[in-house]
């Protein structure tokens, strides 16, 4: 798969896929990235491409003839239609789902929004719009980055453990399960004892605790570590994500989890720290 990513900070861009498994994919030759310098698309000497607002107001807007530009050379090097993607508040939310289809795509094209946006008149050459959440960042940069890397790793071939992407949160609508490793036991203070000892003594020696694995998952019953694993990501689900289970895609073993999670919520059972 390739991605072509428009921007005027194309260090940002360039520094953050270097590493990493987006970084080795790249090295393989499983993915390519290019990036492009937006200012490297402009007429002028000053390579400007920004300008005020009609209309007065603050801030500064991207001006549409560089990013014509870009788009043009991309779609000349590319030797095929664009498929042109805009970071922006007002775009859809990426989700799972939005970046497997993404991912089901040869090429896509990455615009980086900054200071008050886009001249409105890029929305034509713009295939769809994106958001990665409800809050303002300094630019599309990052966005950008996160698009990035959640559709690359979804890529056959760019995550060596493609089970592990295939067991990801979110891939089945639900969060995953607690993760543990080695050793089994691992001594710490708890940040309640840590703040008791200190409002109540001042500083000084606090109560350990013993933090264990589940003692399932050192069993070695795999049908009973399968079970404990499903419930935990239900009740994780339930207890901090409820919204997800509406569209969650469940065998008939965690539908039945579910009801019984369920009514363990409604008498009241405590639930979702596992």
């Amino acid at each position: 798969m390739t991605f072509d990513i428009v921007t005027i900070f194309p260090a940002m861009i360039e520094q953050a896929v270097a590493t990493g498994i987006v970084g080795r994919a790249i090295e393989r030759g499983t993915l390519e990235v290019k990036v492009h310098d937006l200012r490297d698309f402009t007429t002028d000497r000053h390579r400007v491409v920004d300008d005020v607002p009609y209309g007065g107001g603050p801030g500064m807007v991207l001006k549409p003839e560089p990013i014509f530009r870009a788009l043009d050379a991309i779609e000349g090097q590319r030797g095929r239609p664009l498929t042109v993607v805009l970071t922006s508040p007002q775009g859809r939310r990426l989700t799972q789902a939005e970046a497997e289809r993404l991912s089901r795509l040869a090429h896509l094209v990455l615009l980086c929004g900054r200071y008050e946006g886009f001249d409105e008149r890029v929305r034509e050459r713009v295939t769809d719009e994106i958001s990665i959440g409800d809050y303002v960042l300094s630019g599309g940069e990052l966005p950008a980055l996160v698009i990035l890397d959640t559709v690359a790793r979804l890529v056959p071939g760019v995550v060596g453990d493609e089970q592990s992407v295939a067991e990801d949160s979110f891939h089945r609508g639900l969060l995953d399960f607690p993760q543990y490793t080695r050793p089994a036991e691992v001594t710490t203070t708890r940040a309640g004892s840590v703040e008791r000892a200190t409002t109540l003594a001042g500083p000084g020696p606090v109560d350990p605790a013993v933090l264990k694995v589940p003692d399932v998952l050192l069993s070695g019953n795999h049908a009973e570590i399968r079970r404990w694993r499903k419930r935990a990501a239900l009740s994780r689900t339930l207890a901090r994500r409820p919204e997800l289970l509406s569209e969650a895609d469940l065998d008939e073993e965690e539908r039945e989890i579910l009801r019984e999670l369920v009514a363990e919520r409604d008498k009241g059972v405590e639930y979702g720290r596992d």
